[in-house]
């Protein structure tokens, strides 16, 4: 059992809860990070500089214990699909996203006592055909608004728009936690001889 406390450097509800879920002693810790300051080249490479970037603004809180940075975005196409700014734009995000396979990464960095160790997961995942009533009804829930790509799977119309997923699904809520749970451990050398 891990016994460290993490500071996770994100306002995003959803990590803190997943963290919780798997019993670590977290707490969120406010970053500012500007976001839209970094170029875009390929999905992995993008989301894997901002979690790297924002762990190095991380750091300069001098906080005691183990630091976690993460960022999620959500690619169709090689394009990414960020926050939606407002409702026309969830509108077509989502109907963009209907009946089609996206990507979603989240790369994340751990740092404890100068040592740092950095991770990524992909998961695809599959909508159904959705239809515009569909779309507005749950864009007037408000949900989509805080969420990359429009949507969070674990939203009521978010599982129902889902038709299938390759890969980790609480990498799509924001946290891949088994992969995580793993380098958390390497980085504690937990289990090495």
């Amino acid at each position: 059992m891990i016994t460290e406390k993490i500071f996770l450097a994100s306002q995003s509800p959803r990590r803190l809860q997943l963290l919780k879920m798997i019993a670590l002693d977290v707490e969120a810790v406010k970053l500012d990070f500007p976001e839209e300051s970094i170029e875009f080249s390929n999905p992995e490479n993008y989301v894997s500089k901002l979690a790297e970037m924002k762990m190095g603004i991380a750091i300069l809180q001098n906080l005691n214990g183990i630091i976690l940075t993460a960022d999620t975005i959500v690619s169709l196409n090689n394009k990414i699909l960020n926050k939606p700014e407002n409702y026309s734009h969830a509108v077509a995000m989502l109907s963009e996203l209907s009946g089609k396979t996206h990507e979603v990464y989240t790369a994340f960095s751990l740092s404890n006592k100068g040592e740092t160790i950095t991770g990524i997961e992909k998961t695809e995942v599959k909508f159904k055909n959705l239809l515009s009533s569909e779309i507005e009804s749950y864009i007037l829930t408000k949900s989509p608004f805080d969420k990359a790509g429009g949507y969070g799977i674990q939203d009521g119309w978010g599982a129902i728009f889902t038709e299938k997923i390759n890969g980790c699904y609480y990498n799509v809520m924001g946290l891949p936690l088994s992969n995580l749970y793993q380098k958390v451990k390497e980085l504690l050398k937990i289990g090495q001889v």
